[in-house]
């Protein structure tokens, strides 16, 4: 049999590839927790609201003043962050940061140092899924925010009644709690979710923020790496709850389906 060029071995082999195989149902606990994880890591962080004047419609009493990344006391809880993911996604973020978070307790460490590189609101996403009891297949955590909504894309292609999240334009679906909302920050945003398929795998800079609380003109989602925090931002809203245009270019609100697929649907 004759050999086959390295292109052509490449080619065959993603002729070849499988979809995912159909994830597994989880309870509405899952979303509950997934909420109430966010919220209370909101709190941890001092309650820091962002966006819509107002008072925010989630609750939170601050268990500690506000406080940001560069301080020691916040080392644990990005540290805990980065942990969920792989370690090879993890790369040299945790071992650069213990450093500096060793010289600052030393009294050595350059203000405003700590934690700040590399983004870590991806992880900070990858951490409430892993802690609301969401496994890999599911969802695959990861340093950044496209290539796990693309994983979250390929499931709800290949399995749209099982899949826990289903991509929906945020033009005409109104964010619940618990729907990931997704923005595109690079310098050349997509136009719409659907073209992201032509460079699925490929990074691309992202943010996404989880919804945990809506009311009538307001959609509030909490977010890692929100000023140099975990922050809750407020966004506004037209009379059907659909996001309002202008405020962030929304590319895809990722709809949370734990607890609403089979055999759970209804209960």
């Amino acid at each position: 049999m004759p050999r086959l060029a390295p292109l052509c071995l490449l080619a065959l082999l993603a002729a070849c590839a499988l979809p995912p195989p159909p994830p597994l149902p989880y309870p509405p606990a899952a979303r509950e927790r997934l909420i109430r994880l966010a919220l209370a890591e909101w709190q941890e962080w001092g309650c820091l609201a962002i966006g819509l004047p107002g008072p925010p419609l989630a609750p939170c009493t601050p268990g500690a003043p506000p406080r940001r990344e560069s301080e020691a006391a916040a080392f644990p809880a990005v540290l805990a962050y980065w942990r969920a993911l792989p370690p090879a996604q993890a790369g040299a973020a945790i071992p650069r940061n213990r450093a500096l978070y060793a010289a600052a307790l030393a009294g050595e460490a350059q203000e405003g140092a700590l934690w700040a590189e590399p983004f870590w609101s991806a992880a900070f996403i990858s951490w409430l899924m892993a802690a609301a009891g969401l496994d890999r297949p599911e969802f695959a955590p990861d340093a950044a925010h496209a290539r796990y909504l693309d994983h979250l894309d390929a499931l709800a292609a290949a399995h749209p009644r099982l899949a826990p999240f289903l991509p929906r334009d945020p033009a005409t679906h109104p964010p619940a709690p618990g729907d990931l909302l997704c923005f595109d920050r690079s310098a050349n945003p997509l136009a719409r979710w659907a073209d992201r398929a032509a460079e699925r795998g490929r990074f691309r800079p992202m943010h996404c923020d989880l919804v945990v609380a809506v009311g009538p003109g307001v959609v509030e989602a909490v977010g890692g790496n929100v000023q140099d925090a975990v922050a809750l931002a407020r966004f506004p809203a037209d009379a059907a709850g659909r996001l309002l245009p202008g405020t962030r270019p929304f590319l895809v609100v990722m709809e949370n389906r734990l607890g609403r697929t089979p055999p759970w649907e209804g209960r």
